[in-house]
């Protein structure tokens, strides 16, 4: 079997955009011939109700302790007075899976456009509005994106990729992944570095003979 390194995220996830530094440092040093595929966690089901006062809370809490955390990482903390928080990030995710229907680089494209616009833009991605004006931004053809957003193999495509995180042990976000022909791996999330991933993923290739 062929040995693929996962990453396992949310575009709505605060902590995969603490990540995003480090994980763009990790691709620029992985070994060209070791496949990457990104799947969808899913964090927040679909609800049309106001996000609860605890869970802003908790949310909030978090974009504090990244910032404490890493100083380079920085939010818009506008969001919580321009914005309606809802707690579903499936919209998010969904929008991530229809963008990729028109070509594999905008999955990425598009959950960076996400994050940019919750986290620094104050615009809120649990709303269908602005998925669409994102997808128009990065250069999707905006009808066809719609269409694939609302279709229900959209949203099987997601819970598909939900269990097969949890078939990989994936139970936090942001998560790396390393299978191979021996198992699954858990590789260490490192906010400040990519070197523990390297090490890690260098030592499991080395032993299963791939290096």
């Amino acid at each position: 079997m062929q040995t693929v390194l996962y990453y396992i995220h949310d575009p709505m996830c605060s902590w995969c955009w603490a990540f995003e530094g480090v994980r763009s440092e990790l691709l620029r040093q992985l070994p060209s011939e070791l496949p990457l595929r990104r799947l969808l966690g899913g964090l927040a089901a679909d609800t049309d109700e106001p996000m609860p006062e605890a869970m802003m809370s908790y949310v909030k809490s978090n974009w504090q302790a990244i910032e404490a955390k890493l100083p380079h990482v920085r939010f818009n903390h506008d969001f919580w007075a321009l914005c309606q928080p809802r707690r579903a990030t499936w919209p998010a995710c969904r929008a991530v899976i229809a963008a990729r229907e028109q070509g594999e680089s905008y999955d990425e494209a598009m959950t960076q456009a996400i994050q940019r616009a919750y986290y620094q833009q104050a615009r809120n991605p649990s709303e269908k509005a602005t998925l669409i004006e994102l997808a128009a931004d990065i250069g999707l053809d905006s009808q066809r994106f719609l269409q694939v957003l609302d279709a229900t193999a959209t949203q099987e495509t997601l819970l598909e990729e939900i269990h097969a995180t949890r078939l990989l042990n994936a139970r936090s976000f942001p998560g790396l992944v390393l299978k191979t022909a021996a198992g699954v791996h858990a590789i260490p999330v490192d906010y400040q570095t990519a070197d523990p991933a390297l090490m890690a993923i260098s030592e499991l290739l080395e032993t299963e003979g791939q290096r």
